[in-house]
């Protein structure tokens, strides 16, 4: 049993961790509207305050589940909204969840976030957005912590959002460039498009399950066990959704063409999005609804699948390109992939290590990558000559017109944005200028003016 003062801090600590990034967002927020922009040393101050004071938490808080032998943490602060019984009696439970899987991902996220700020307080010394790139730094750090902590899929949603306006957001920092505007408004566009399927995942839990509360949905055991209480088919339509969601949110085979045009933020931002945190959100989504996965056989055969293609992809596409970060992006959606692969093969444990360890590789990597020429070069000089090429293997296995075929299809990034270029995007824009032609037409009968004379 917890003492009172124990059970007491322990159910006040999530809230502390998670109100941080969000309290810090706030007040720089509103010091930079209504007075002026903070000082860099301030703003990379309370940055490190936030971070530093979040990570203590997360210790303190594992270290006082672990003293008092509580693996299953339910901290539930009521209800943000509800209606009434005779309109459904949906309510937006707001609910935090720290079990097995969220402490590991709550230190990952605090930590790696804590040395990005840090990193980035001499990286962009001197950059005009200085006070922009952290304020955005700590509304990512909010909702990744949201969908960390969440313990319902509602409030998970939540998170999920927050981190989707915050990573288009930060593609798009250097705004008077052309080029990460139409990255930012790219991966925006697919996260709007895969985010639909975790909306109609969590409308079909509430309405199947009667609940969105995964302690509800999965049963009181600890992370991984859990049992859903669903019928097969509602149990994969909810399981192929959430999928969906996670395929657009982790770059992988189709939607991943977003990711190497996102490498156009600064470089911390990409470290901390697509090396650690936001391309791992998809499967943290499915490690916290792995009991769903048990029950929809067919979801993670799909989730397999897709998993294992996109790494082949990956790993193709990767090695013809010719800069560095978008090499690393690629060697993500790889590890991403196989990391995806393992969980539909009904792997929780091992999964989850191999995120953890990816995640902090990856940064490592992605931090380093502006100094990689010089330290090639110091490489080169004491080997004494240019370094080992890799891929020989593809010389001792296939023909040679099979490699220039591969390669042909690697550089052309496997031809999915192509594909979705002609099949979707193609005829959703002839469609919105369809509509938008009739909608002229028309406004111009009601003005009084003939259908020729209506502006074009």
């Amino acid at each position: 049993m917890l003492t009172l003062d124990l059970g007491i801090l322990l159910l006040a600590l999530p809230l502390v961790v998670v109100a941080l990034p969000l309290l810090t967002f706030a007040a720089l927020g509103l010091w930079a509207l209504l007075v002026a922009p903070p000082a860099e040393a301030t703003t990379a101050r309370a940055s490190a305050l936030a971070f530093g004071a979040g990570l203590a938490a997360t210790l303190a808080l594992t270290l006082g589940m672990a003293a008092s032998g509580t693996h299953h943490l339910d901290v539930r602060l009521g209800a943000w909204f509800g209606a009434p019984p005779g309109a459904g009696g949906y309510t937006f439970p707001l609910v935090l969840l720290v079990d097995r899987l969220t402490v590991p991902f709550m230190a990952l996220t605090v930590g790696l976030l804590g040395l990005v700020g840090a990193f980035s307080a001499r990286y962009l010394h001197g950059e005009r957005g200085f006070t922009r790139f952290f304020l955005l730094l700590h509304l990512f750090a909010g909702g990744m912590l949201l969908i960390t902590m969440a313990g319902s899929i509602d409030l998970l949603f939540a998170g999920w959002e927050l981190v989707g306006v915050a990573s288009a957001l930060l593609i798009g920092f250097f705004q008077e460039r052309r080029a990460p505007l139409r990255s930012a408004l790219r991966a925006f566009a697919t996260y709007r498009v895969c985010d639909v399927g975790l909306l109609v995942g969590a409308v079909l839990l509430h309405e199947h399950a009667r609940t969105a509360v995964f302690a509800d949905v999965f049963g009181p055991g600890p992370w991984p066990r859990g049992e859903v209480g669903l019928e097969a088919g509602a149990a994969t339509a909810i399981a192929l959704c959430c999928v969906f969601a996670a395929l657009g949110k982790s770059a992988q085979v189709p939607f991943s063409g977003w990711l190497p045009r996102a490498m156009e933020g600064p470089t911390p931002s990409s470290a901390i999005f697509y090396g650690a945190l936001s391309i791992h959100a998809g499967a943290y989504l499915l490690l916290r609804l792995g009991p769903l996965l048990d029950q929809a056989p067919w979801a993670s055969r799909a989730l397999v699948a897709v998993g294992l293609l996109s790494a082949l992809h990956g790993t193709l596409v990767g090695r013809a390109q010719s800069d560095v970060k978008s090499a690393l992006a690629y060697a993500s959606m790889a590890q991403v992939g196989l990391i995806l692969a393992e969980i539909g093969l009904g792997l929780r444990l091992v999964p989850l290590l191999h995120l953890v360890g990816h995640a902090c590789v990856r940064t490592l990597q992605l931090l380093r990558a502006p100094s990689l020429v010089q330290e090639r070069a110091r490489l080169e000089a004491a080997w004494g000559g240019p370094l080992p090429a890799t891929g020989a293997h593809y010389r001792w296995l296939l023909p040679a017109r099979a490699r220039e075929a591969l390669y042909r299809l690697a550089l052309e990034r496997g031809h999915h944005d192509a594909a979705l270029e002609r099949l979707l995007v193609g005829p959703l824009l002839a469609l919105a200028g369809a509509l938008d032609r009739l909608e002229r037409a028309w406004t111009g009968l009601l003005g009084g003016r003939r259908r020729e004379e209506a502006p074009r």
